[in-house]
This record gives structure tokens, sequence and C-alpha cells, in this order.
């Protein structure tokens, strides 16, 4: 069905696969590990025509377009659709929102240009699929109450959910997919699980990107990749599945210690005060009278299930979300809405989120993604001191990452990319960590690693620690309290 004969692959910033053999059989479901940056992606990309082979042979039968289907990570897809989810903040903001187009006219490619003044002035094509067919996958993978919902408004796993959705409805005889499970809750991975086998079952052939801890039942086979060469592939009875897990050193010692030896800046004894908080949209209550304080210092974990309003809620600490000023609330001893600008907020605060990876601009080279930490901007448009530029290096070296600094973010592979946008949370020291799903896309061996790090960096009794994970063995050790979401209502456990 597909096969790589001896198959070399470069991006811009160099080679990425090589010598690659292999072959998908008819009835086989493949599962693609191996450590961050090992060229996973790159694998899958390849298979669907979204990287040139430089030397070797890829086969296939009948056109690739209508044999493989990737499913999309983000917007990028179509060119309305990005322009229409293009900036972080208007998730949270019903104004702009209101522009987004449904899922249902994503699904049906049916979506007007942004900025449409008169929508009779734009035809649009009927409806791609039939409903009955649009009906049946949506229940699969559990959007059907999301159809008539705007995109913007969506979660992180919500928005995966529709991806997959996206793909399934054109029916491919190879599905490709990276990291499916990433921003699921635990009854959402269940599920998803379950639509694989369904899919699988069906006849259509699996490939994906995903960790040992999360390998769907219906796998058969399993190609492990390190430094772009393959080290196995073979039936999932004999492969190495207990690798993945090493655990070595991800930080600079030197650096760590120095960072540690200097505290984070900022004088205020609660970093959070919230009292009957509430935010909705429409008739839809995301948070619900939610009362809640973090003294400085403490250490939180933020749990719950896809949509019960955890991201909503950190946006209204960092800043994001414009019904921070309807609401009772102070930041770091300042009441919101009193004067104060959100960079006044935002340089208090150390960030990063699904939602921040899937919107930030990808062209810049990598020092300057972690620069713009350093001012809370997507991206760099300023020059640096020698100050600030110093303290680039710094988080850099504290991650390891030097060898990456002057690629662009958009030639990294998914896990490469996070760990950048985890340096630049760290770039400017800030007393308080917004940790959302921050091990998205990392293999076991840098999630482990990163939990960690974040004990070592909150070592200090200064550093106040938000921590959101779907995944309990994510949550780091330091955490000693529990705001538990469910249908915008928080329960504290101590």
């Amino acid at each position: 069905m597909l096969s790589l004969h001896t198959v070399s692959v470069r991006r811009p910033t160099g080679p990425v696969l090589h010598q690659i053999d292999w072959a998908l059989e008819p009835g086989q479901h493949w599962a693609v590990i191996g450590p961050t940056g090992s060229g996973k992606t790159s694998f899958l990309e390849t298979l669907a025509g979204q990287l040139p082979v430089v030397s070797g042979q890829y086969r296939h039968t009948g056109r690739l377009r209508e044999t493989v289907e990737r499913v999309a990570n983000d917007y990028r897809f179509d060119r309305n659709v990005s322009a229409a989810a293009q900036f972080y903040q208007q998730r949270f903001n019903a104004d702009a929102a209101a522009e987004a187009p449904t899922v249902r006219e994503v699904l049906q490619e049916q979506v007007r240009p942004v900025g449409t003044v008169d929508p009779e002035s734009v035809p649009l094509p009927p409806p791609r699929y039939d409903e009955r067919w649009l009906q049946e996958v949506a229940s699969w993978t559990n959007i059907s109450h999301l159809l008539e919902r705007r995109l913007t408004s969506l979660s992180n796993g919500e928005t995966r959910r529709t991806l997959l959705t996206r793909s399934l409805l054109r029916r491919p005889k190879v599905l490709l997919l990276d990291n499916p499970f990433t921003g699921l809750d635990t009854v959402s991975r269940e599920r998803l699980h379950a639509t694989l086998d369904r899919i699988a079952a069906e006849g259509t052939s699996l490939i994906l990107v995903t960790t040992v801890r999360d390998l769907p039942a219906g796998i058969t086979h399993v190609l492990v990749l390190e430094d772009g060469r393959v080290t196995y592939s073979g039936p999932k009875s004999a492969a190495p599945l207990a690798g993945e897990e090493s655990h070595e050193p991800l930080t600079n010692p030197e650096r760590l210690r120095e960072w540690l030896d200097n505290p984070p800046q900022g004088s205020f004894a609660k970093a959070i005060a919230m009292r009957q908080v509430t935010v909705s949209y429409g008739e839809k209550v995301v948070l619900d009278n939610l009362n809640w304080d973090v003294t400085r210092g403490e250490k939180w974990a933020v749990l719950g299930p896809n949509g019960s309003g955890k991201s909503t809620l950190l946006s209204l600490i960092t800043a994001d979300n414009p019904q921070a000023y309807r609401n009772d609330y102070d930041l770091f001893d300042r009441k919101r809405g009193r004067g104060e600008s959100i960079w006044d907020i935002k340089r208090n605060i150390g960030f990063v989120s699904p939602e921040l990876h899937l919107y930030f601009p990808r062209e810049q080279p990598v020092w300057k993604v972690i620069a713009s930490g350093l001012f809370d901007t997507a991206g760099l448009f300023r020059n640096l001191t020698d100050e600030q530029a110093a303290r680039v290096d710094f988080a850099l070296d504290l991650l390891q990452i030097q060898t990456l600094r002057m690629k662009r973010l958009a030639d990294l592979s998914t896990g490469q990319q996070r760990w950048v946008l985890l340096a630049r949370a760290l770039v400017k020291n800030p007393p308080l960590l917004v940790l959302d799903e921050p091990c998205q896309g990392l293999d076991l061996m840098h999630t482990a690693r990163f939990r960690d790090l974040v004990d070592e960096l909150c070592e200090s009794p200064e550093r106040t620690l938000l921590y959101v994970s779907h995944y309990a063995d994510e949550i780091p050790r330091c955490v000693s309290q529990v705001l538990r979401m469910q249908e915008g209502v928080g329960t504290i456990e101590r």
C-alpha cells in the first residue's frame, strides 16, 4: 500500500530522515515512537507528501491525496479558517469570536473570508458531506453538541476532536495522526481509543505518532526512530517499548544553580484572589461563582475534564479575557480594572499553553521566540539590550537547546517547539509560573525530566505555580493543593 525504500528527507535546516526502509501492508496499524526531535513528525509529513524525498523512493497505490489523510494539528489547512482564528485572545473575546465560523461550517467547507460585510456577495458551495454522514462521524468523535459552536470558543481537546472529524469525513484509506491523545482528558482519551479501534476495524489503516502509555490496542506494528534513523520496525509484540522512558538530565546544572540562587522578584502577598467570578458566553456559563485564593509561594494543580473552564480561568489570570472587567478579583494584590495594563500583569507571569503554541507565529528563529517572553509578545519586535540578550542565552543554556538557536520555530518538531516555548516562559524568572499542559508533544523522557525541573525551579518559597495536566504522573511533587474544575465550578482540595 505504502513503502519507503532507502528514503532520506531534509528540511531547510538539514537532514531529518536517513535511509528509511519501511512498508505498510493491508491490515497493519503502526505506532511511531521515539525521543523528541527524532523525526516522527517528519516521517508523517513524508507519507503525506508534505516533505520531498531527496533520495530513495516512496511508492504508493492510487493518488496520494485520495489515499492518505494527515489529521491537521492547527487551522492552517484553510486560509479563511486560519484568518478567523488568528490570535490567541480572540478565543476569549465574545465580540471578535462572533465572526468566527462554526464547527459545522468548517467541516462542510462553507467558510466566508474574514471581514465579509455582505454575506450575500460571497456565494458558498453546497455542503461537502451528506448530513447523515456528518452526524455519524461527529457521534464517533463526540462533537455532535459542538456543531453550532464558534471555532474560537472550543477548548483544546474539543479543537483536536474537531480536526480529527474533518479528516474522518474524507474516508481515507490511510489516516496519519500526530500525538492525537495530547490535550485530552481521561474520558476523551478512552473515547478516542474506541474511535480509532472502530476506524481500524472498518478498513482504514492507522499510522500515529504517540507515546508508549497511549498506545492503542489496535496497533499491530511499531516503528522506533532515533536521530532520524530506524532502530526498530516490526510487530508490536517484539517492540522495545520500555526504552522510551530513559531518564537523562536535560538541563545545565550550572545554569540551574544560578537560577536557584536568584529568586524571582516582585512584592505581593497573594498572587490571586477571586470572589464569585463568573464568565459566560450567551447562555453558556463557563465559570460559575468561583472563589479562589492563591498565596505567594503556593503550588497548585488545576485539574478537570476538557471544557470544564480551566483555560478560561487561566485567561483571566494572564489578562487575555475581557470579561475580567466584569468580575471582582485581585492579581498580585491589585484589583483588576483599577488602571493597570495587561503588561503590568503579564510581567509577573511565565506562561505556556496549547493555545499559545497553536497561535504562535512560527517564522522567527528560536532565540527571538524565547526573547519575546521578556516582553510578553507573540514574536520579537525590538532590539535587545546586553542584559536581555544574556537572559536569552541563559534560557537556551538552561534547557540545553543552544543548537536550535538560529532555527525557525516552523522547522522544529512539535516536541522541540514546545521545549522552546517552555524556555520562553522561564526567560524572565517570573514569580508566577502558569504551565497549562506544558508537556504536550514531549516524549516520556522529556516529560519526566521537565516534571523534575519544575520541582527544582519551585524550590524557592517565592515561586508560585499553577500546573494543568490530564496525566496524574505529570504533576510535580511540589504541588500541595488542587483546584478541581467541573462544568465551571471549582472545588478546592488541600
